[in-house]
C-alpha cells in the first residue's frame, strides 16, 4: 500500500487501460499551474512526479519543493534546494544484504527494549535480494564446474543462506532470489522491474507511477535503461528506504549526452561504452545525472542502453537515464512481462511525458556528444574503468607500464612441474562476467561465435589462462544452447562456472598453484582480461596486477593469444590444427552473423520459464528449513553472522555531539581511494587481522571465504578495514597493504586503531581526491566508525560513501582554497581538533586546528560536507539508523 499525499496542486487523475481504471498524478495538471515542464529531462519528470505524489503539505514535501523542480529549468545547475525523494523498491545483493537483513534484526532487538513494537522494524516498500556475489570460481574448464562450484558455494554460506531465509520468512515485503539464479541487476531488468510501478493506496485505489528503485550496489543504474529511475545507495541509506523514510538529497544537475551515427562493423556495446566512460569522466559528472538523448538511441538497443546505464558509477554519475520508446515496450514482450503491463508503460509514458520524442530536446546543465561511428574497438585498464585503450595500442600501455610503472625488464619464468613458462604481461584470467555485459545478447552471441571460429580452426586457450563463463542469468545459458554456441565454447574452456557476479567482484578464485607461485616469487607483472566494468588494483585476484576490461568476445580471444603484450590485429593468435597462423580478423563475427544468430535461439518463452519459479531455488535452497519469528536468535560463535554493537547502550534521547579533540591520524592516503581499498571484498589473507581472529575462532584458511560473504559478522569487517593489499598510506613509506603507526611502532590499521581506542583518543582519515569510489559499500563506513574515526578530511568525496560516512556518524569534511594533505604538509605526527561539531549547519566551513609534534599549530578551513538538514539529524543521532530507530519507538 502506498501512502497517499495532499495533492494541494489536484494533479490526481485517472487512466483507462485495458478498461480499467488507474489513478496517477498528472504532470500536466501540474504544469498548468507551475509552468511547462515539456523540456525538462526524464530523469527530473520521475522527481517532479514523486513529489506531486507525496506532496504533504510542507512535512516532507511541500508545493514549494514541486516548484523547485519546475524553476531548475531556468537555471540548470546545481540547487541548493533539497528535496525528500521516496523510491517505490528496494533491490538488495547479498554482500550488502545480509548486514541490511542484520541490522534490522538488531533493530528489531533494539525496539523491543526501548519499549517499542517490532513489527515497525519490517520492510514498507517491495524489497529484492539476489543472492548473485557469494559464488566463487574454483573449479573451471570442465563439464561439472557449475555444479561442483554451487556444491561449495553452499558448504561455505549456509549459515547466511539460513539467516537469509530466515529473513525472507519473517520480514514483510521481503523475497529472496535464491542463489544460482542470476545476478541482480540482470534479474532486475528481465523480470522484476516493471517501467511503471502500481499499488493500492489508502482508498483502494490502483495508483500508477514510474518505476523506481535504489540499490545497494552501484551498479543498480543499470535499470535506468528501462526508464527505470535506480542507483546504488549504501545499505545504512536503503535501508532507511525501507522503513519509509525518504532519500534526502540536493536537486542535482543533468548532464545531457548526445549520441548519432551508429556503430560500426564489428563494433561492439562494450566498446561504445568503454568510450562513453572514458568522456564522461573528462567531462566531470560527480554527483550529476547523466541522460542519454539524440538520433542515436534508434540504433542501440534495449540491452546496449542497459550496458551504458550500469557504467554509471565507473563515469561517476548518479544514473545514466533513458526515456521509453518502442525497444522498451518490445524489450518487455520478449522478456515475458504481462501484456496488460505493456499496454500501461504506452499509455503511462505517452500521457506523462515520458515518451521519447526525437523533435524534443531537453534542457540539461551541460551536454556532450558522441558520433558512434567513430567508436573502435576499446578496452579500459589496466587500473581503472575510466582509462580507455584502443584495442590496437593495449601492448604499448602494457609495455610503457613495465618500464614507467613496474621498472622492471620483461622476463619468462618456467612453471614448476608444467611443460610451459609464464611471463610478464600473460593472461592468467580470462573472465567473461559480469551484469554490464551478461545482461547483452549481442555481445554474449559474438562471444559464442568467436569460440565457434576458434574451435573450427582447432584453437585452445594457453595452459595458463583461468577461463570462466559467468552469466548473470540462466536464459542466457538456454539461447547459447539453442543457438549451438555453449558447445564450442566449452572447447575453448568457457564452461559454465556460475549464475553470479564472480570475476568481477573478485570472486575469481584461486590461481593454480604452481601458476601463482611462478608469479610472486619472481615478481611477475600478470595480467586479466574480463568483461566487468571494474578493474582496481587488488580487486580482480591478489597474483593479478594489470587488469582489462573488455567486450566477452575479445575476452574469449585474449583467452586463445594468452598475453597483453604483442599487437592484438597483426600478430596472430594462435596456429591452426592445419598449422596455419590464425588472426582476430579470422574468428571475428559480422554484426549480420550476431543478429541472424539472436534472431534464432532468443524467444518469451526462455523468459517466462526460467522466471515462472524465481524464489523457489534448487534443491539446496529448498532443503534449507527453518521458521520465521519476530526476533533472530543469534546463534553463539557465528563467525558469519553477529548482533552488531550499533544500537548498544542506548536510549530514547542522543547523546551530545562532542568537538574532536587532539585526534591522530590512522592513515593519511593519495587519490581515488576507492571502496575496495576500504572494505576490500575478496580474499582474507591468513596473516591479516582477520586472518588471525578467524583462525582464533577454529576457522581453517580452506574456509575463510571472503571479506564480501563475512559481511555480516562486525568482528571480520572491523578487521578487515583499510586491510586491502594495494593500499598505500603514506604514515608508513615504502610499505604496500594495511599498516599504520601508533607513535613509531608499525603495526596494521586494525591494531593501531585498537590502542588509540584504549587511549581514548580519537582518530581521521585524511586522503585526496575521489575518495569512496567504486561500489556502493555501506561497510567501508561502518568499518571507518567502528575503529574510531570520527572524521575523514579529503580533496573530495564519491557520492555514496559521502552519504554513508553520515549515515553512520562520521565527519565528512572536504579541504577548500587549494589545500591538500601536501600542500599543509600533513604527517602522521600531527594533531587535529575540529571545533563546532555539536552545532553544524548543512555544508558550513569548520576550523581545523593540526598541532604539531613540536608543539607548533596552524588552522585551515574545511567545508563541513554534511549536505542537507535531514543528514544533521542523522548525525546529531549518532547514525541514520539510530535516528529511524529512535522516530520508530517513539
Amino acid at each position: 500500500m502506498t501512502a497517499v499525499g495532499q495533492d494541494t496542486l489536484g494533479t490526481r487523475d485517472t487512466l483507462s487501460v485495458g478498461g480499467k481504471d488507474i489513478a496517477y498524478y498528472s504532470l500536466k495538471k501540474a504544469a498548468a499551474k507551475l509552468g511547462d515542464v515539456s523540456r525538462l529531462p526524464f530523469s527530473m519528470k520521475v522527481l517532479l512526479e514523486n513529489l506531486l505524489r507525496f506532496e504533504d503539505g510542507g512535512f516532507t514535501v511541500s508545493v514549494a519543493d514541486v516548484q523547485a523542480i519546475v524553476d531548475w529549468q531556468k537555471n540548470p545547475t546545481e540547487s541548493q534546494n533539497e528535496i525528500q525523494y521516496r523510491p517505490a523498491r528496494v533491490l538488495l545483493q547479498d554482500f550488502t544484504g545480509v548486514p541490511c537483513v542484520v541490522d534490522l534484526a538488531a533493530m528489531r532487538d533494539a525496539i523491543a527494549k526501548l519499549g517499542g513494537d517490532t513489527s515497525k522494524i519490517n520492510p514498507l516498500v517491495p524489497v529484492n535480494l539476489v543472492i548473485d556475489h557469494s559464488v566463487m570460481v574454483d573449479e573451471f574448464g570442465h563439464p561439472k564446474a557449475f555444479e561442483e562450484n554451487v556444491e561449495i558455494e553452499y558448504h561455505r554460506n549456509m549459515e547466511r543462506y539460513d539467516f537469509l531465509k530466515w529473513g525472507s520468512k519473517s520480514l514483510a515485503n521481503f523475497y529472496a532470489v535464491p542463489p544460482g539464479t542470476g545476478i541482480c541487476h540482470q534479474v532486475n531488468l528481465e523480470h522484476i522491474a516493471q517501467a511503471v510501478w502500481t499499488s493500492t493506496d489508502a482508498t483502494g485505489a490502483t495508483v500508477a507511477y514510474p518505476d523506481t528503485c535504489v540499490g545497494t550496489d552501484s551498479h543498480t543504474t543499470m535499470i535506468n535503461g528501462l526508464g527505470v529511475l535506480g542507483w546504488g545507495v549504501g545499505g545504512i541509506e536503503a535501508e532507511a528506504a525501507m522503513l519509509g523514510q525518504p532519500v534526502s538529497m540536493l536537486i542535482p544537475e543533468v548532464v545531457g549526452f548526445k549520441l548519432t551515427g551508429a556503430l560500426q562493423e564489428g563494433v561492439t556495446a562494450t566498446d561504445l561504452v568503454l568510450t562513453c566512460t572514458a568522456m564522461l569522466r573528462k567531462h566531470g559528472v560527480v554527483g550529476r545525472f547523466v541522460e542519454y538523448y539524440g538520433p542515436g538511441l534508434a540504433s542501440l538497443s534495449l540491452a546496449d542502453r542497459a550496458t551504458l546505464a550500469n557504467m554509471a558509477p565507473e563515469y561517476g554519475a548518479t544514473c545514466g537515464f533513458f526515456g521509453i520508446d518502442d525497444k522498451t515496450l518490445d524489450y518487455m514482450r520478449l522478456t515475458g512481462r504481462e501484456e496488460d503491463q505493456i499496454a500501461l508503460v504506452e499509455v503511462y509514458a505517452k500521457e506523462q511525458g515520458f515518451w521519447i520524442d526525437p523533435s524534443v530536446e531537453p534542457i540539461f546543465s551541460s551536454t556532450l556528444e558522441l558520433d558512434m561511428s567513430t567508436v573502435v574497438p576499446t578496452l579500459a585498464g589496466p587500473k581503472r574503468p575510466q582509462d580507455k585503450v584502443i584495442l590496437t595500442e593495449v601492448d604499448d600501455v602494457f609495455n610503457a607500464d613495465m618500464a614507467s610503472v613496474y621498472k622492471k625488464e620483461q622476463a619468462r619464468v618456467p612453471v614448476e612441474g608444467k611443460d610451459f613458462d609464464i611471463g610478464d604481461g600473460d593472461v592468467v584470467i580470462a573472465a567473461i562476467t559480469s551484469c554490464t555485459n551478461t545482461s547483452n545478447p549481442g555481445v554474449l552471441v559474438a562471444a559464442g561465435l568467436v569460440a565457434k571460429k576458434a574451435d573450427e580452426y582447432g584453437l585452445k586457450p594457453k595452459p595458463w589462462v583461468k577461463t570462466s563463463l559467468a552469466p548473470g542469468s540462466q536464459v542466457v545459458t538456454d539461447y547459447l544452447v539453442k543457438a549451438g554456441l555453449q558447445s564450442h565454447l566449452d572447447n575453448v574452456g568457457f564452461n559454465l562456472v556460475g549464475y553470479g557476479c564472480t570475476t568481477c567482484i573478485g570472486n575469481s578464485g584461486p590461481l593454480a598453484e604452481p601458476i601463482s607461485k611462478a608469479i610472486n616469487e619472481n615478481n611477475l607483472v600478470a595480467s586479466a582480461v574480463i568483461s566487468g566494468n571494474r578493474n582496481f588494483e587488488g580487486r580482480v585476484s591478489p597474483d593479478v596486477r594489470a587488469n582489462f576490461l573488455a567486450s566477452p568476445p575479445l575476452v574469449v580471444a585474449y583467452a586463445l593469444k594468452g598475453t597483453v603484450i604483442e599487437d592484438f590485429t597483426t600478430t596472430p593468435i594462435g596456429t591452426s590444427k592445419d598449422g596455419e597462423a590464425v588472426y582476430l580478423r579470422d574468428i571475428w563475427p559480422t554484426n549480420e552473423e550476431v543478429a541472424t544468430t539472436m534472431a534464432g535461439c532468443m524467444d518469451r518463452a526462455m523468459f517466462q520459464a526460467r522466471y515462472a519459479e524465481v524464489y523457489k531455488g534448487d534443491k539446496h535452497w529448498q532443503a534449507i528449513n527453518v521458521t520465521g519469528s519476530e526476533t533472530y536468535q543469534w546463534r553463539a560463535g557465528s563467525t558469519y553472522v553477529a548482533n552488531p554493537p550499533y544500537f548498544e547502550g542506548m536510549t530514547m534521547t542522543p547523546a551530545p555531539v562532542t568537538d574532536i579533540v587532539d585526534a591522530k591520524p590512522l592513515a593519511i592516503l593519495g587519490d581515488s581511494i576507492t571502496t575496495d581499498h576500504i572494505s576490500p571484498a575478496g580474499n582474507i589473507k591468513a596473516d591479516s587481522p582477520a586472518g588471525a581472529w578467524l583462525m582464533e575462532h577454529q576457522v581453517a584458511k580452506a574456509d575463510f571465504n571472503s571479506y564480501g560473504a563475512r559481511r555480516g559478522h562486525h568482528e571480520v569487517m572491523m578487521r578487515g578495514t583499510f586491510a586491502n593489499i594495494r593500499i598505500k598510506n603514506e604514515m608508513v613509506p615504502g610499505i604496500e597493504g594495511g599498516m599504520s603507526r601508533y607513535g613509531a611502532e608499525v603495526m596494521p590499521i586494525y591494531d593501531a586503531a585498537m590502542k588509540h581506542k584504549a587511549d581514548g583518543t580519537p582518530l581521521v582519515v585524511v586522503a585526496g581526491k575521489e575518495y569512496g569510489t567504486g561500489s556502493s559499500r555501506d561497510w567501508a563506513a561502518k568499518g571507518t566508525n567502528l575503529l574510531g574515526v570520527r572524521a575523514v578530511i579529503v580533496e573530495s568525496f564519491e557520492r555514496i560513501h559521502r552519504s554513508n560516512l553520515v549515515g553512520m556518524g562520521v565527519l565528512p569534511l572536504q579541504f577548500k582554497d587549494g589545500d591538500t594533505r601536501l600542500s599543509l604538509g600533513l604527517t602522521g605526527d600531527d594533531s587535529f581538533t575540529i571545533l563546532g561539531v555539536a552545532d553544524l549547519k548543512p555544508r558550513q566551513d569548520v576550523e581545523v586546528k593540526v598541532t604539531r609534534l613540536d608543539g607548533s599549530s596552524f588552522t585551515f578551513t574545511a567545508l563541513c560536507r554534511i549536505d542537507t538538514a535531514n543528514e544533521v539529524e542523522y548525525f546529531n543521532n549518532g547514525g541514520i539508523l539510530q535516528y529511524v530507530l529512535r522516530k520508530l519507538a517513539a
